[in-house]
Formats: C-alpha cells, sequence, structure tokens
C-alpha cells in the first residue's frame, strides 16, 4: 500500500480526533521540555561545581611527597632477612621537597606530544606576619604565562591583573580570605616569613577567589622567581609540575609512567579528585531518571489515546480491511499517528525547552562565592537536543505499536456481522 495514503487516512483519523491528539502532543512538548531544560541547567551547575576544583587541579602532578622509607636497615641485614621484622614510630626519610633535575623533565615533557602543556612550581609554607599575629599560608610560585593558559588563572581573580607577578618584583596575589584577615588592598606591602626564617616584604597586586574557604583563606600565589628568592634556593629549584594533557583519560597510565621514569611521586586528576566525579554521575543519573520518566508517563497518554481511537474506529478499522487493506497497512496507519504525534511534539518540546533554558541563562545569580559567576549555568550541548527527539519517537513508536497491532488483528467479518 502507498505510503502516501497510509499517512492520508492517518492524518484524517489525526483529525477527527483533534482535542485527544492535541493532549498527546502537549504530553510529549511537556516532557521534551523538562528533559531539556533540566539536562541543560543541571550539567552546566556540574560543569560549574566541577570547574572550581579541576581548572585549577593539573591532569597530572610530579611531586616528591613526605613518607618513611620503605626499606628500614634492619630489613636490609642479612642476619634478618628471614624474619617478619616489626617496626614502631617510622620517621619519614630525609628526601628534599626539591625535584631533582626539574629542567631535564620539563623539556621531556615539552616533548611528549600526549601533553598539551606544563606549568612549573615552588610551593612554599609560610607565614604572614600581621602586628604581633603570625597567619598560616601557603604561597604557590608560578609560571604566570602557563598558569593562565593552561589552569585559567585569570579566571579567578576578583582584584588586580595577573600580569602583574611578573612586571612588579616582589609581588604577591592573596586570596580573599587572607586578604580580608590582613585586611590588605592593592599596592600594600606585607611581611612572610618561611619555616626556616627567611623574610621578604612583598607588594600585592592581585586578590583571587576560588569560592572555597579553606583555600581562599590560606592560598597565595607569586612567582616562580620570587618564590626561589623567599626560600633562598636556585632557580632550578621546583617542587612541583603540573601536566596538562590532550587526552584527559590517558592521565592514570601516564602517571604510574612518569613515576617510574622521572623517579618521583605522581597523581593523576581521577584520583585526586574521585569524589568530584562521582557527585557530578550521580547528579547525571537522577537528571536523566527524572526526564526519561516525564516521557514514558507522556508515552503513557498516547498508548491510552490510541487505545481509544481503535474502539471507537473499529467500524471504520472493518472497512479498511475489508476493502483490501492488510492488517500490516492497519499497523502502519496506527504507528503513523503515534509517531506523528511524537514528532511534533518532540519538535515542540526542543523548541520551548530552549526558550526555557536561554530564560534561566538571563536570570541574575549573585553571590560572595563566586564572584565570576553572574547568572545561572547553563549547558547549550546539542547532544541533549538529539537525545530528545530521539527518545521522543522511539518512546512514541512503543507507546504506539502494541494499539496498532491490535488493530491489525481485527477481523473485519465480525465487526460487520456484529452491526
Amino acid at each position: 500500500m502507498q505510503i502516501a495514503l497510509i499517512l492520508g487516512i492517518s492524518r484524517t483519523m489525526l483529525m477527527a480526533r483533534l482535542r485527544q491528539t492535541v493532549i498527546a502532543a502537549v504530553g510529549v512538548t511537556f516532557g521534551i521540555t523538562m528533559f531539556i531544560t533540566l539536562v541543560s541547567f543541571m550539567t552546566g551547575l556540574n560543569k560549574l561545581l566541577d570547574g572550581l576544583i579541576l581548572n585549577r587541579t593539573p591532569h597530572i602532578r610530579l611531586y616528591n611527597e613526605i613518607k618513611p622509607s620503605a626499606n628500614q636497615p634492619v630489613n636490609l641485614s642479612s642476619e634478618f632477612r628471614n624474619y617478619m621484622n616489626i617496626i614502631r614510630s617510622i620517621k619519614p626519610k630525609e628526601r628534599p621537597l626539591e625535584i631533582y633535575n626539574s629542567q631535564a623533565i620539563l623539556r621531556r615533557l615539552k616533548d611528549d606530544p600526549r601533553v598539551l602543556g606544563t606549568a612549573p612550581k615552588v610551593v612554599a609554607q609560610v607565614f604572614f606576619n600581621v602586628g604581633a599575629i603570625d597567619l598560616n599560608g601557603v604561597i604557590n610560585g608560578i609560571d604566570v604565562v602557563a598558569e593562565s593558559q593552561l589552569f585559567s588563572f585569570a579566571d579567578y581573580l576578583v582584584m588586580g591583573k595577573f600580569q602583574d607577578l611578573e612586571t612588579v618584583n616582589n609581588s604577591i596575589i592573596l586570596g580573599k580570605g587572607a586578604a580580608e584577615k590582613m585586611l590588605v588592598d592593592l599596592g600594600d606591602v606585607i611581611q612572610v616569613t618561611t619555616a626556616r626564617g627567611e623574610r621578604l616584604p612583598l607588594k600585592v597586586v592581585g586578590v583571587f577567589q576560588l569560592g572555597i574557604a579553606d583555600i581562599d583563606n590560606v592560598q597565595s600565589y607569586t612567582s616562580v622567581q620570587t618564590a626561589q628568592k623567599l626560600l633562598g634556593e636556585s632557580n632550578s629549584y621546583l617542587t612541583d609540575i603540573h601536566v596538562k594533557l590532550k587526552d584527559l583519560t590517558l592521565a592514570p597510565g601516564m602517571a604510574g609512567e612518569y613515576k617510574n621514569l622521572f623517579n618521583v611521586d605522581a597523581i593523576d586528576l581521577q584520583t585526586a579528585n574521585a569524589q568530584f566525579e562521582t557527585g557530578t554521575k550521580i547528579r547525571n543519573i537522577i537528571t536523566y531518571a527524572v526526564s526519561i520518566t516525564l516521557l514514558i508517563v507522556a508515552g503513557f497518554g498516547i498508548y491510552n489515546i490510541l487505545n481509544m481511537m481503535i474502539y471507537e474506529k473499529m467500524d471504520s478499522i472493518a472497512i479498511l480491511k475489508a476493502t483490501g487493506f492488510s492488517g500490516r497497512d492497519v499497523k502502519g496507519i496506527f504507528i503513523s499517528i503515534s509517531l506523528i504525534i511524537g514528532v511534533t511534539g518532540g519538535v515542540l518540546g526542543l523548541l520551548f525547552g530552549f526558550i526555557l533554558s536561554s530564560l534561566i541563562s538571563q536570570i541574575p545569580f549573585k553571590t560572595a562565592a563566586l564572584p565570576a559567576i553572574e547568572t545561572y549555568p547553563i549547558n547549550f550541548n546539542p547532544q541533549y537536543y538529539l537525545i530528545g527527539i530521539v527518545f521522543a519517537i522511539i518512546t512514541t513508536y512503543i507507546a504506539g505499536f502494541f494499539p496498532a497491532r491490535k488493530a491489525s488483528m481485527v477481523d473485519p467479518v465480525e465487526i460487520i456481522r456484529g452491526k
């Protein structure tokens, strides 16, 4: 039977029950609209929350960890080699925080085609001298350009310019919490003392805010050269090397590779921030579960409407079969009705979902913890729109399949005889 004829009959039946058809299409439209809105908002929120940490976290961190020696002298003795030696109160071995041969490591990483970029770092435990009070703090000596390009350092500045760390000698960018505790502003000079007793005045050229109080109260940034000067170390002194990869999924394997190759400790992003990935996955599961439930409910509405249409159109179905339409043709008519409702409702749902998401993205979102965020986060990923329309078609097809199969099995002789 010609497809055009089947579609024409489907359209006629739809128009005959226009009110029910509109209600079914509205159900699909509402489901798709909520699916697009919820997924766009939740994934945008996930991206914002994870970005607070993940944007500032390297894919691989190379460093020297302070830890006890795995091989104690008693284990090396031939006399006690076959014994079970129990040692208490093991102290960390004398291992410098400096990464040995750091410049050669940086050159090796630069030549690795899997590496997007590297950012050397000097981390120093310090005290901020505020009158008679000393505040604990951590100074991160960074390569300013690399840190901004790879880890979006400039995005978290609320005062000042990150370039001033390079152009202004002995300068520092404080965390907002630390700046508020010391009551300092741009241009002020603070005194910093290291654990070794070295003291250096630093000029405040900026204030940053990550949005996590434990970091904003302690962390501060200066240039690598200033941090080396503060510690009294040479220009080759580095305590950390942060690596960003072209493919994040390679991080766990490459961390182990670099650990053995460079004889340093290495930790990958997935291991360091496993709790954030778990939280993101759970929020995504909840979002998809709620959205899919809405579409399934809309599918039941279509199923009920088609069932009622079959009972009301028994005469029409009998006439169609008596005039030469096969059961397959009748099934095609009712499946076409279901798909027309699904496609129409799905397209409208995508449109309304986009409009609603756009409206939400314009709503002001002001919070002191996230000064860089001005509106609610929305993720306009085309993938979600494709998933929405495909799922709408699948849901409505399944909802129409069983009533269509029932209609295809109608015996026209019994219907006509009953009349």
